[in-house]
């Protein structure tokens, strides 16, 4: 989603290419989709910004451009990357902190109502964890701040030891794999 709160068009795009050229590289995967977040699937759907990038993105041959896609489908895996300006970026990482935090105090406290529930939580528990796992911060680190001439980090601002490590660890394949020049020299500027 980048930094830019009342992104371009242009700036969408290039979102794109960032986002495919770090994939590839920092998480090797060949050939990632891109959607492009919007409040409907059909082409002519939403505001202007995302009316004026959709053409833009469908005829780049640099990308896999695989349409609109909703919030909704963020962690079903309909795309790799979800291209969107900032403003709608954070209030969508925003809300998925919140509603994951919410749902694992609620299941906790549905889990230890009874005891026939802190027995069936007992049987989950480990199931519990890799999901837990799925929705904490602390694995991925932060999020890369791509286009500028080095990589910046963005962590959280509570972050402890292992999400520093884990921007450390971003931070060394992003250099080896020489990612800011690659990222440079593939997108239209």
């Amino acid at each position: 989603c980048g930094a830019n709160v009342d992104a371009k068009p242009l700036n969408l795009v290039q979102f794109a290419q960032m986002g495919t050229i770090y994939m590839q590289n920092e998480l090797d995967i060949e050939n990632p989709t891109v959607g492009l977040v919007n409040i409907g699937t059909e082409e002519e759907k939403g505001n202007e910004l995302c009316r004026e990038t959709y053409p833009k993105l469908k005829e780049l041959d640099n990308i896999n451009f695989y349409g609109n896609v909703e919030a909704r489908e963020v962690f079903r895996g309909e795309t790799d990357i979800f291209v969107c300006d900032a403003f709608t970026g954070n209030v969508i990482l925003k809300h998925t902190e919140g509603m994951a935090r919410d749902l694992f105090d609620m299941l906790k406290e549905a889990f230890y109502s009874t005891t026939k529930s802190k027995i069936g939580a007992l049987l989950a528990k480990d199931a519990l964890k890799g999901l837990k796992k799925t929705f904490d911060a602390s694995e991925y680190g932060g999020a890369p701040l791509l286009g500028l001439k080095s990589l910046v980090v963005k962590a959280h601002g509570s972050s402890q030891r292992k999400e520093i490590c884990a921007c450390l660890k971003q931070v060394e394949t992003f250099y080896k794999k020489d990612i800011a020049r690659k990222i440079s020299e593939g997108i239209n500027k």
